[in-house]
C-alpha cells in the first residue's frame, strides 16, 4: 500500500499537468472568443521561464565545464554530441524522405501562386557574427542570443578550470551555487504551472484554428502520425542504443515532465529548465546534460528537420515537380538538416528556413505563406519532438563518453523528477 501511495505521490503533479493541457485543449476548442481573456495568465508562466532562462544557461553550463576537470573531457563531450545531433538529424530526414515518397504531402491540393522564380538569397554567411556573438555584453541577456550566450558560458567555465587556484575554486563553487538556486526557482515557478499551461494551451488552440488544420488535413496528418511513431519507436531506440533496457526505463519514466512543457509552450528555450532536470534523473553526468540540453535546443531539432523536408515535398507537389533523383534527394537532405539546425540559431531567424527553401529551389516567394502555415499547424509536436530529442541524445552522448556504465556512475546523483514537483517543496 505504502508502494502504492509512493507511486501515486511520484506521478501526481504529472497528471495535474497532463489534465491541465486537456483542459486548455477543450477551452479553446470550444470556447471562442472568450478564451482570449486567458492570454495574459499564458503570457505571465512564458515570460517568467524567459526570465529565469537567461541566468539558467548561464550557471548550468558555466558550472558543468569548470567541473569537467580537464579540456580533454570537454572536447570528448562536444565531439560526441556533435556526433549525436548530426546521426539523429540524418536518420529524421532519411525517414521522412522515405515516408514523403510513399505518401505524397500535396496530394490533392492546389495553389495558384504563379510561376516559379529565384528569389534574394538569405544570406547565412553574412549572419555568422550574429549567430555566434553578441554586440554588447547587455545582448547576451535576452533569449534571442542564445547561442553566443552558451559560447561565452563555455568560455568563463573553461577560464575558472584552467586557473586551477584559490580563487578560481570560490568562482567555481559560486557557479554550482548559482545553479542551485536557479534550479529551486525553477522548481517554485512549477506551482504555477498548471495555470499557465491551461491559458496557454487554450490560446493556442483557439489561434491555430479547426479551419487551417482542415485546408492542409493531408499534411497534418502526415506529420502528426510520424511524429508520434518517430517519438514512440525511434527515441525508444535510441534509449535503448544507450542503455539498453535500463535506458529506455530511465526515460519513459522521465520523459513526461520535457514532454509537457514543450507542447505547452511550442517553445524549446522555455523547456530547457524542465529538460534539465529529467536528463538529471536520467542519471547523465551534469557536464553532459548542462551543456548538451542548452546547445541542442539551438543547433539539434529532429522535428524541425522533418518539418523542413515535408515542406521540400509539399512544394514540389503544389508546383508539380518530380520529387526524384539522386541530386534532389541529397539536396533536400541538407536544406532539411540546415532548416532544422544552424538556421534556429540565427537570432530573430524567424523565416530564414522557409526562405532558404525558397531560395535553393527557386520557388516563388509568394509560397512563403504556404509553408509558414505549415510551422504553424506542426509547431506544438514539433517542438516535443526538438526537445525530447536533446533529452534521449544526451543519453547517447553519455554512452560515448562515459562508456557502457554511464547510468550506473550517475545513480548516486539523481532522484526521479522530485525537484519540479511543488508537492515535494512543501
Amino acid at each position: 500500500m505504502q508502494k502504492q501511495h509512493n507511486v501515486l505521490r511520484s506521478y501526481a503533479f504529472s497528471i495535474i499537468l497532463l489534465c491541465s493541457i486537456l483542459a486548455g485543449g477543450v477551452a479553446g476548442y470550444f470556447g471562442g472568443n472568450a478564451v482570449l481573456v486567458l492570454k495574459p495568465l499564458g503570457d505571465i508562466f512564458l515570460n517568467l521561464i524567459f526570465t529565469l532562462i537567461v541566468p539558467l544557461i548561464f550557471f548550468n553550463v558555466a558550472s558543468a565545464v569548470s567541473r569537467t576537470g580537464s579540456l580533454g573531457r570537454l572536447r570528448k563531450i562536444f565531439f560526441s554530441m556533435a556526433i549525436i545531433f548530426i546521426f539523429t538529424g540524418i536518420v529524421s530526414a532519411i525517414l521522412t524522405m522515405v515516408i514523403v515518397k510513399i505518401f505524397p504531402p500535396a496530394q490533392g491540393v492546389s495553389f495558384t501562386l504563379g510561376v516559379s522564380e529565384k528569389i534574394s538569397p538569405t544570406g547565412f554567411l553574412s549572419q555568422l557574427a550574429d549567430i555566434f556573438t553578441a554586440p554588447d555584453f547587455s545582448a547576451l541577456l535576452s533569449h534571442h542570443h542564445m547561442l553566443a550566450l552558451i559560447l561565452f558560458s563555455i568560455l568563463i567555465g573553461v577560464a575558472a578550470s584552467s586557473l586551477n587556484n584559490d580563487k578560481s575554486k570560490f568562482f567555481i563553487t559560486f557557479l554550482q551555487s548559482g545553479e542551485a538556486v536557479l534550479m529551486k526557482s525553477f522548481a517554485l515557478m512549477m506551482y504555477y504551472a498548471p495555470i499557465g499551461f491551461f491559458a496557454y494551451f487554450a490560446v493556442l488552440v483557439h489561434e491555430l484554428g479547426p479551419a487551417l488544420i482542415a485546408s492542409y488535413l493531408r499534411v497534418t496528418v502526415i506529420y502528426y502520425l510520424l511524429a508520434i511513431v518517430y517519438f514512440g519507436v525511434v527515441y525508444t531506440g535510441y534509449a535503448y542504443l544507450a542503455a539498453k533496457a535500463q535506458g529506455v526505463h530511465l526515460f519513459w519514466r522521465n520523459i513526461f515532465l520535457p514532454m509537457a512543457t514543450s507542447i505547452a509552450t511550442c517553445s524549446s528555450a522555455a523547456s530547457i529548465p524542465a529538460n534539465l532536470v529529467a536528463t538529471k534523473a536520467m542519471q547523465v553526468s551534469p557536464e553532459i546534460y548542462e551543456t548538451a540540453v542548452p546547445v541542442g535546443a539551438i543547433l539539434h531539432k529532429d522535428g524541425s528537420v522533418i518539418g523542413g523536408m515535408i515542406k521540400i515535398a509539399f512544394l514540389f507537389g503544389v508546383f508539380h515537380l518530380k520529387f526524384a533523383g539522386l541530386s534532389v534527394l541529397l539536396t533536400a537532405l541538407g536544406v532539411s538538416l540546415l532548416v532544422g539546425t544552424v538556421m534556429g540559431a540565427i537570432p530573430s531567424g524567424g523565416m530564414l528556413g522557409e526562405l532558404l527553401i525558397l531560395s535553393v529551389y527557386g520557388f516563388p516567394s509568394s509560397a512563403l505563406i504556404v509553408i509558414a502555415a505549415i510551422s504553424i499547424i506542426i509547431d506544438p509536436i514539433a517542438t516535443l519532438l526538438n526537445v525530447t530529442g536533446n533529452t534521449v541524445s544526451s543519453m547517447m552522448i553519455a554512452r560515448l563518453v562515459d562508456g557502457r556504465k554511464w547510468f550506473i556512475r550517475g545513480s548516486h546523483k539523481s532522484k526521479r523528477l522530485e525537484v519540479v514537483d511543488p508537492a515535494n517543496e512543501r
